[in-house]
């Protein structure tokens, strides 16, 4: 059974930090492509940042370009979104996604963590 556990969200001041980690278990982790979501209320959900099954490449959306830091490490089944800079327009519950081509896409979402810019 695949299961992603997201961890690590919070309330934080503009400006702020936060490291999110999402653990993944039931699956061969360095098989997978990893990415970061985030859903605003009354919004969709969108996609954060991408990281290749092997760590070798790494996309993000304009919105955090320069503030944030996604990485991977493949022995400990984990994946790690370093959040700088943080805005109130970043808040949202955060979400990892693990996504495999088998002849077709087949992805397992994290139960998302909830990330609060206030002052």
């Amino acid at each position: 059974q695949v299961q992603l556990v997201e961890s690590g969200g919070g309330l934080v001041q503009p400006g702020g930090s936060l490291r999110l980690s999402c653990a993944a278990s039931g699956l061969t982790f360095s098989n997978y492509a990893m990415s970061w979501h985030r859903q605003a209320p009354g919004k969709e959900r969108e996609l954060v940042a991408h990281i290749a099954s092997s760590g070798g490449s790494s996309v993000y959306a304009d919105s955090v370009k320069g503030r944030f830091t996604i990485s991977r490490d493949n022995a400990k089944n984990t994946i790690y979104l370093q959040m700088n800079s943080l805005k109130f327009e970043d808040t949202a519950v955060y979400y990892c996604k693990a996504t495999i081509w088998l002849g077709s896409f087949r992805e397992y979402w994290g139960q998302g963590t909830q990330v609060t810019v206030s002052s």
